[in-house]
């Protein structure tokens, strides 16, 4: 990668080459102005203003214009020679926790390199101590003709910078969040809740431009001669009156689209329809129900009395039994007593 700028880290009394490579790049699709009567291009010739003739990229320099209209010549070298510490130094000046920045501080990102063989052990020293102290490094620089505020931290075996901006470029949100008085009840932060923890986290290597896919399609359809793809039919627009509905079909359809079954508190319980019976089948079903009914009454009759003949036959059996065991026992009572009076004889 092309090296954008050349100078040094600043790290106490240690001071390690480096070179600044850009760490993003755009994929954009750009396009030209064109003709619209017949595509040709439009092009912006610089011409000067005093001289009125086109001039080249070679002969355009920097210049500051006073109140008064003057204008001010800068050179390069100019700004090389600026009386700063950060004129070529990338110039730490305290290490945070990271959670200390805001993020929309956060601009331009890019890598440090290492310049050359001397550097490269200080940069493992500043790597590792930025590693196990879990902080970031902010650091004061200059580049493109003003100073810069940056965070330094460590991105796998590399060192990364973050631009920053000043804290006074930072607006404060004034009048943008709703001046009116909402109520947010327990249910519907209960339904946001589900709704992210059902989307859940996600790979952002995954994550693609979709508009440049599109735009592309376009481009290849219109270059072949064909018939661009039709945009798809644009989704149900209007104000949510319903929040409750919109977060419960939110839900839904997130766990939908990630296969995921149904929880039990969202599933319906419909009561089964009931069975419609012509009036002539509930007379004829009645009849004979109650037909039935007279049938099985003389049956259950007769058997209740042959339950009864039994016990008394079973009672009666029983007190013939007792009755001739006592008898039994009565004979050989007698028997005995008229033993002892033989032998008493």
């Amino acid at each position: 990668m092309r090296s954008i700028w050349n100078g040094a880290i600043s790290f106490g009394l240690v001071s390690i080459p480096i070179k600044l490579v850009n760490a993003t790049e755009s994929h954009s699709i750009s396009f030209r102005q064109v003709h619209t009567e017949d595509n040709g291009r439009i092009r912006y010739r610089k011409f000067c203003e005093l001289e009125d003739r086109e001039v080249t990229q070679s002969e355009i320099g920097k210049g500051y214009e006073d109140a008064d209209g003057t204008i001010i010549p800068i050179s390069d070298d100019d700004l090389s020679h600026l009386p700063i510490p950060t004129a070529r130094t990338i110039e730490i000046v305290a290490f945070v926790p990271a959670d200390r920045i805001d993020p929309l501080q956060m601009d331009a990102a890019y890598y440090l390199a290492a310049g050359g063989a001397p550097a490269a052990k200080p940069y493992v020293l500043l790597r590792e101590a930025l590693k196990r102290s879990n902080k970031v490094a902010i650091a004061k620089y200059a580049l493109r003709g003003r100073e810069r505020l940056g965070m330094l931290r460590v991105v796998g075996d590399a060192i990364a910078m973050h631009g920053l901006l000043w804290p006074d470029e930072v607006r404060a949100p004034e009048g943008v969040a709703p001046d009116t008085s909402v109520t947010i009840r327990d249910k519907e932060l209960d339904l946001a809740d589900a709704l992210m923890d059902t989307l859940g986290e996600v790979d952002l290597a995954d994550l693609h431009d979709q508009y440049r896919e599109a735009l592309e399609e376009v481009i290849a359809a219109k270059a072949s001669g064909e018939a661009p793809p039709e945009a798809p039919a644009p989704a149900d627009g209007g104000k949510v009156l319903d929040l409750m509905a919109a977060l419960e079909n939110s839900v839904r359809a997130a766990r939908e689209s990630r296969g995921a079954p149904p929880s039990l508190e969202e599933a319906e319980v419909r009561p089964l329809p009931r069975r419609s019976v012509p009036k002539e089948a509930d007379t004829k079903k009645s009849t004979s129900t109650s037909t039935a009914k007279k049938k099985a009454a003389p049956a259950r009759k007769s058997t209740s009395k042959a339950a009864e003949g039994t016990k008394k036959a079973a009672a009666s059996k029983t007190t013939a039994k007792k009755t001739a065991q006592k008898k039994t026992a009565e004979k050989k009572t007698a028997q005995k007593k008229t033993t002892s009076r033989r032998r008493t004889a």
